[in-house]
């Protein structure tokens, strides 16, 4: 595999992340089963706008609940004010305050794996940071939109402070 850096990935910032509660559908995923992912987008779209206690348009996709064997969980979600009225049909979880490297993806989603390779693979082991044990994130812009490659994706890295 070229580990050469993803075209138009630049340095990081490095940001104190506030505590997140995010809603929305989930799934389990290993690296080969990745490819699912964007069939949940596309099931959680309609929902946008719709869950209950909603935060703003800004959408999140959260890797958590690693199996320790390669699997985690994939949340396709929103920010939500409280757990309260929502329904059973919606995973959640809280994001805990964490220290981020903070980088943002330009491009085609279809980069997202091999930004995300070069992440984990590369950047990481060079970088001098250490993983922490936390969610990582992908932010989405409230004006993100794939086909027009418009918006803003930030993919949220969590790293020992």
């Amino acid at each position: 595999m070229d580990e050469q850096t993803p075209v138009g990935l630049a340095e990081p910032r490095f940001e104190h992340g506030h505590f997140l509660l995010i809603a929305g559908l989930g799934g389990r995923f290993t690296q080969q089963t990745t490819a699912g992912i964007p069939d949940l987008w596309e099931k959680f779209i309609p929902h946008i706008g719709n869950i209950p206690g909603q935060k703003g348009e800004v959408t999140y996709g959260i890797c958590c609940n690693p199996d320790g064997k390669g699997g985690f969980e994939y949340i396709a979600g929103v920010e939500i004010a409280k757990l309260d009225d929502l329904p059973d049909q919606y995973r959640w979880i809280e994001v805990q305050p964490q220290y981020y490297a903070v980088f943002e993806h330009k491009g085609s989603l279809d980069l997202l794996p091999q930004t995300f390779q070069y992440l984990w693979h590369t950047w990481l082991p060079q970088s001098g940071h250490e993983a922490a044990d936390a969610p990582e994130f992908e932010r989405y812009s409230e004006d993100f939109n794939p086909k027009l490659n418009t918006g803003k994706l930030e993919i949220w890295l969590p790293i020992k402070a």
